[in-house]
């Protein structure tokens, strides 16, 4: 009877122990099994994009964050501007567009979507030395098609007016002409392919007025940006519509077809409440 008693004890004993050993492998087999499915979530590629030159200090901002956060991936930026970065985009030969005006009807009509990431004043912008310090609606329609030619109709000292603009296909171009209503009709003495070169221009030249995006106007020396029927150009005044003279930067994508891993979670960074800090420093306005 204690001989079988006896031996029952040891049967248990060392079933306990295996269990206890089997229990300890199953807790290290699962270890791997969490590095595997970590390693499976890393993002690597890379996400190229394409258009407005407006959008160069928010698509910096967000990219170089990204990248920071993610190791693996790259983004790139090719500033083509709008008109440009739209059709690369429709033919499939970047994975986000940059718009710094809303989509056409026929763009739309293609597949092509646009989602806001942020609001631009466009500034109207005057060389330093120029003494008008606002200018109406109205009067800024006047002077860029021409029919208002002299500072000294505006109260300024005489001098002939210079109108700086952008090229054909620019989003800044498209968003001021169609709010201050001179589509087609501008008369510029210089036709710019890009933001940086209107400021130099109107830097240049104390009889010039131009028009740039508030993110790249913004604490520039040389120049100035008027207020536009008393309201100044800032992020307070876009956001809550007061400043007449803004358009949305979008991003743009084929709603036809599925974005890359990296693409898409670059997409999803950008469009969140997590990069609205990195957006007001570049200048624009959030609208997440």
């Amino acid at each position: 009877m204690k001989s079988n008693l006896k031996k029952t004890m040891c049967v248990l004993a060392a079933s306990a122990v295996l269990a206890l050993s089997l229990a300890g492998c199953g807790g290290t087999a699962e270890e791997p099994a969490q590095d595997a499915q970590t390693e499976g979530t890393t993002i690597s590629g890379t996400v190229s994009t394409n258009g407005s030159t407006s959008m160069e200090k928010v698509i910096g901002a967000l990219s170089e964050q990204f990248m920071a956060d993610n190791s693996g991936v790259t983004v790139t930026y090719d500033p083509t501007g709008s008109g440009t970065g739209i059709e690369a985009v429709s033919t499939g030969s970047c994975d986000i567009g940059l718009s710094s005006r809303n989509l056409k009807d026929e763009e739309t009509e293609k597949g092509l979507e646009g989602t806001v990431v942020a609001l631009d004043g466009i500034a109207v912008i005057v060389n330093e030395a120029c003494p008008v310090e606002d200018l109406s609606l109205e009067q800024i329609a006047s002077i860029f098609t021409g029919e208002v030619s002299d500072w000294s109709e505006l109260g300024g000292e005489a001098g002939a007016i210079a109108c700086i603009g952008r090229e054909a296909g620019s989003g800044t171009r498209d968003g001021f002409e169609s709010i201050t209503g001179t589509e087609d009709t501008c008369v510029l003495s210089q036709e710019l392919t890009s933001t940086g070169a209107v400021i130099e221009a109107v830097k240049s030249n104390p009889n010039a007025i131009g028009y740039a995006s508030l993110s790249s106007a913004e604490n520039q020396e040389g120049i100035k940006m008027v207020t536009v029927g008393g309201v100044a150009c800032s992020e307070e005044t876009v956001l809550d519509g007061s400043y007449v003279i803004q358009r949305p930067f979008l991003l743009v994508t084929k709603a036809d077809t599925q974005l890359s891993e990296a693409a898409q979670a670059f997409f999803d960074f950008a469009t969140s409440a997590d990069a609205n800090d990195l957006i007001r420093t570049a200048g624009a306005v959030p609208v997440a």
